[in-house]
């Protein structure tokens, strides 16, 4: 079995010039000079963890994860306090997550405690790339593909565990002001039974169309109905999403098509603490467009890795378009905002065992 001990350290002999404006981040650009590696071949299991300096993988015309697809991955971040330590986030739900995508897609599982102190072995490694500027951190992806030379349609044996670093600023470029929501009514991501509930890239390509043609349009992400009767809310490209109506807050249940998010999970948990009537439940667009006619619409929220709080100003459904709280963010979201990035940047004490230190 893996073990901390296991991992081998090969740093850079050419180290990167790291960004000087901070503020001046994108999103998911830049990548610091190491990553993690590690590799599974069929009885043999996971071995030779490792962290090498960042650079290409060699990968044959014939690998799996280019013809059909097999592949996971997860988001999330890295904080740097203002005492300067390091911060992770519910890591332990990432790496879980990872696992449910990795059922769903036949890849083996990872070990949770391995796979958390091996991130922090590589945030350690490369601690100068996290930055300290606000709203800024070091944006982690873990990925696992198989690359496997081979052209049969099966379940492959043999895979690569990576985890990449990338400086990152804001997600959206509109920052914590509320982006535009286009409600997609034609083309549909996942069903129930399909691939939803995991974190794979098949999900994010069947969604590029919509995505096209609502940033065409003049708006941020989609807004994905059901795929069966095209009529319940489902979530974001990037994110799941909130309404506040009248005193209830309601998310979409997780019935098999969407995403388990951790800013999900913990938004939920937030909500409940403070006694705010919390339903996870399925709602309907006709039920959100009801509720905006009636003045019970007051927020509209996403939540994400990325984004952490994306409040909504806009939300068009069909020729009906929606002006959420006078194109400002709300009450709630900006507490959850500050609480949730209060707590990533130990500015604020949280729930027992949201934060672990890194260094």
């Amino acid at each position: 079995m893996t073990t901390l001990e296991n991992i081998i350290i090969e740093l850079t002999k050419n180290p990167k010039t790291r960004p000087i404006d901070e503020n001046a981040l994108d999103f998911g650009s830049v990548f610091s000079d190491h990553m993690f590696i590690m590799e599974y071949a069929q009885g043999k299991g996971w071995h030779s963890p490792r962290i090498v300096p960042y650079g290409p993988i060699p990968l044959e015309p014939a690998a799996m994860c280019l013809h059909y697809g097999q592949e996971v991955f997860e988001g999330m971040k890295a904080y740097r306090a203002e005492d300067g330590t390091i911060n992770l986030f519910r890591p332990d739900e990432n790496f879980k997550r990872l696992n449910l995508s990795n059922d769903r897609l036949c890849i083996p599982e990872v070990d949770v405690d391995f796979c958390i102190e091996a991130t922090k072995k590589l945030v350690e490694v490369d601690k100068d790339w996290v930055p300290s500027a606000p709203n800024t951190s070091l944006y982690l992806r873990p990925f696992i593909f198989c690359h496997e030379p081979n052209l049969g349609v099966k379940a492959g044996d043999q895979y690569l565990f990576v985890i990449i670093a990338s400086p990152s600023g804001p997600y959206y470029k509109e920052g914590l002001n509320p982006v535009k929501i286009y409600v997609e009514n034609t083309y549909v991501r996942t069903v129930k039974g399909g691939t939803g509930m995991a974190k794979t890239g098949g999900n994010y390509a069947s969604s590029l169309k919509a995505g096209v043609e609502a940033h065409d349009q003049g708006y941020s992400q989609v807004l994905w109905l059901d795929g069966i009767e095209n009529q319940y809310i489902e979530e974001v490209g990037a994110m799941n999403i909130f309404f506040r109506i009248g005193d209830e807050v309601i998310t979409p249940e997780l019935s098999g098509s969407i995403l388990g998010g951790i800013t999900r999970k913990s938004v939920v948990a937030l909500l409940q603490k403070d006694g705010y009537k919390v339903s996870e439940r399925r709602i309907s667009i006709s039920e959100v467009e009801e509720a905006h006619k009636n003045g019970q619409l007051k927020e509209v929220f996403g939540t994400g890795t990325a984004a952490v709080i994306s409040p909504v100003g806009i939300l068009k459904y069909n020729d009906n378009v929606m002006e959420i709280n006078n194109q400002e963010i709300g009450e709630l979201s900006q507490y959850l905002y500050d609480t949730l990035t209060g707590i990533q940047w130990g500015k604020t004490a949280g729930p027992e065992g949201w934060v672990v230190k890194v260094c």
